[in-house]
């Protein structure tokens, strides 16, 4: 690579599929585990198969409110011939039954439940007006789950319902994969913690993406300002090789100030610089020592916007989490969206929803609807673009722009995962 692109710019992009297949090549599961409690592991990926310890239930239980029975004892029973049993207290013996509740253990020497509404307790006695059958009104053992039963496997990711199963099995903690190590730099001169000064810039990019990583599954470092100087900047990106991934945010791109895809370029291998996306194409995606370092354009909306592309995926990959698309919400479009051709286009949108009765996907439906207005065309640097939208619609490199009517996928990149 070559200063020369400060004159030429980018002569090149390329497509985001493609840039982030390559980068993706370059990077496996770390492959580390730990053992934690089951309320840390939520979100989690299993890091080994994960086997029932005991059954669930663990023993013969009452799946009825009634009388715990042996169910020879009331063959030949019924409304006008009832089967009378004794009333007792613990052990089911010939010819007697066992008061018993949903749920509760069943009784030794029982092996059915006969309804309370299919028997009259009188005195010591219980009148019995339905046969039941052996197992008929009970849950055995390992009904819900069998002793040795596999659960899950890797790189399952542990949702709320799946520590609840395994708390049931008797288990305190599992094994996960550890979260992936990710250091985020921001780098700039004109960076400041507070109290900008004419010129100076309060730093923000860092601060949102340390957070996205760590709600991707990460474990983010937050590191200080760098400021635009090559020696720094190298001693930065050096420093935290013992990373999972390095990210850093601000010039990416071909000005006299973006050092980075440079520094990275001579310690490293830039593998992409330049992307046919809107807002956000001067990314550099890179490797050095065999750490992927993804270098985000200082544009806040175009910082994120890459941050969803490029470091999500990498920190689900390295983390052994899926690779699952963010959850979408079908709108329709109150205005056109324009795109340039052979570009993938981001734009923000805020939702609404409407009483016009169309569903969203072009039917007639009761309730209310939903509308996508997109909060601003065009503008990188506006944060609040993209803060105050409730996600954002993709146009794809095949079409230019999306016309008001039409109904879209709104991708909700900023739900909890």
């Amino acid at each position: 690579m070559s200063h020369d692109r400060t004159r030429s710019g980018f002569k090149q992009r390329t497509r985001v599929a493609a840039a982030r297949e390559r980068l993706l090549s370059a990077v496996d599961p770390h492959g580390r585990t730990e053992t934690v409690s089951l309320a840390a592991a939520d979100g989690r990926a299993v890091a080994a198969a994960t086997t029932a310890p005991t059954p669930v239930p663990g023993y013969d239980r009452a799946a009825m409110d009634g009388w715990a029975v042996r169910a020879a004892d009331t063959f030949g029973a019924s409304g006008r011939s009832p089967t009378v049993l004794f009333a007792v207290d613990e052990e089911v013996g010939p010819e007697e039954a066992v008061r018993v509740h949903t749920g509760s253990e069943l009784p030794p020497g029982a092996d059915a439940v006969v309804k309370v509404e299919q028997a009259d307790e009188v005195g010591t006695e219980v009148e019995v007006f339905d046969a039941v059958a052996e197992g008929e009104n009970v849950g055995p053992t390992g009904e819900d789950v069998a002793e040795g039963q596999t659960l899950y496997e890797p790189p399952h990711r542990l949702r709320p319902s799946d520590l609840g199963l395994l708390r049931s099995v008797g288990m305190d903690e599992v094994t996960v994969a550890e979260r992936p190590r990710v250091s985020v730099v921001p780098t700039g001169e004109e960076l400041v913690e507070s109290d900008p000064a004419p010129g100076e810039v309060i730093e923000t990019n860092g601060l949102t993406v340390s957070r996205l990583a760590e709600r991707w599954g990460g474990d983010a470092t937050y590191r200080d300002i760098v400021t635009d100087d090559e020696d720094a900047l190298r001693r930065a990106i050096e420093r935290d090789l013992d990373h999972d991934v390095v990210v850093t945010t601000g010039g990416s791109s071909v000005g006299e100030r973006d050092l980075i895809p440079e520094v990275v370029d001579e310690i490293g291998e830039v593998l992409v610089h330049g992307v046919a996306l809107k807002p956000g194409h001067p990314v550099a995606l890179s490797v050095v020592e065999e750490t992927p370092v993804i270098m985000l354009p200082g544009y806040p909306v175009a910082c994120i916007v890459n941050a969803v592309q490029f470091l999500r995926p990498v920190v689900r990959e390295l983390g052994s989490l899926p690779h699952d698309p963010p959850p979408t919400r079908r709108a329709t479009l109150t205005r056109k969206v324009s795109s340039e051709p052979g570009v993938r286009t981001f734009a923000r949108v805020k939702l609404d929803e409407t009483d016009d009765g169309d569903g969203g996907d072009g039917d007639a439906a009761d309730g209310p609807t939903v509308a996508a207005t997109p909060t601003r065309a065009s503008g990188s640097g506006m944060l609040s673009s993209v803060a105050l939208a409730d996600g954002w619609v993709v146009v794809p490199e095949s079409r230019e722009g999306i016309d008001a009517g039409e109904t879209v996928d709104v991708e909700l990149w900023e739900v909890n995962e």
